[in-house]
């Protein structure tokens, strides 16, 4: 049981991975992406979800650098993860691109380093260099992000470190039972993008319903199940009170008959690309 927002989840390596987190997507550089990590810190957060696609590390590592120097925490108190993008997929540009990301975020390590999409070819390359960063301590644990079940199974073949964490599009309407499944028996933590379909849950009448119940909001009634099913979630927000309302999941449970009758949301349904069909 989950019981508070500092609780975590202990990866195959031993490493501690918080259940809940702070995602950024789509948060551009500024004032409003600064604040909303520093009041995510403030407010408890002691997980921080960014990657090199999204422009964006310069100014979570400043968000990180405030956040942690007003609530009176030293860097190993937070758990940061990136990502690195597609055309970085190789050996060499995989590591050169972990040591950028580094620079942008004024940071010496990364708790948590993954493969963005498992682009054809490129992805089993890649992997080998994150054993490598992983192997000389510069990050503390590595995964992917997007892997279906035959991705993962391909890079495990050769694999001398098995994936960590498979960070994937998931929420009610894309449940990801099956692969949920199969990272539980491989020992891989996953990991929710998304969790809450870009607010496409927000007015949906059953959740609703389950939400009057408890006296909860809809999205916190999802992250609430993300929990409950053993999933690690990083939902988005930029304002405070969100920020703050997100985070309020701790004092409530789903019943069996609850968790059930979300998961029959399930329409397999992405707002995502499909990882078996991107270009890019």
């Amino acid at each position: 049981m989950v019981n508070n927002l500092q609780d975590a989840t202990t990866l195959h390596n031993g490493v501690e991975m918080p259940w809940f987190g702070l995602g950024v997507f789509k948060v551009e550089e500024g004032p409003e992406l600064v604040n909303a990590v520093k009041a995510a810190i403030k407010h408890g957060y002691r997980s921080i979800d960014t990657a090199a696609i999204y422009q964006n590390e310069e100014g979570v590592g400043q968000g990180i650098r405030e956040g942690l120097k007003e609530a009176g925490l030293t860097r190993e108190d937070l758990f940061v993860t990136s990502k690195v993008w597609n055309a970085d997929l190789g050996y060499e540009s995989t590591i050169a691109a972990y040591e950028k990301s580094l620079t942008k975020l004024g940071l010496e390590y990364l708790d948590l380093y993954l493969i963005h999409w498992p682009v054809e070819g490129k992805y089993k390359d890649a992997w080998r260099a994150l054993e490598t960063l992983y192997k000389e301590g510069k990050v503390k644990a590595i995964g992917v992000s997007n892997f279906q079940i035959h991705h993962l199974e391909a890079v495990m073949k050769d694999a001398n470190v098995k994936p960590m964490v498979n960070q994937v599009e998931c929420h009610p309407r894309l449940t990801q039972k099956e692969l949920q499944a199969f990272c539980k028996e491989q020992g891989i933590q996953l990991e929710a993008w998304s969790p809450l379909m870009q607010g496409e849950l927000l007015d949906n009448e059953e959740l609703q319903a389950i939400a009057t119940k408890h006296g909860k909001s809809v999205a916190q009634v999802i992250l609430r199940w993300d929990l409950q099913n053993g999933i690690v979630t990083i939902p988005k927000s930029t304002k405070e009170h969100r920020i703050v309302e997100n985070s309020s999941v701790f004092d409530f449970e789903l019943t069996e008959e609850e968790m059930s009758q979300i998961d029959g949301l399930n329409q397999n349904h992405r707002v995502g690309p499909d990882p078996d069909n991107f270009d890019f």
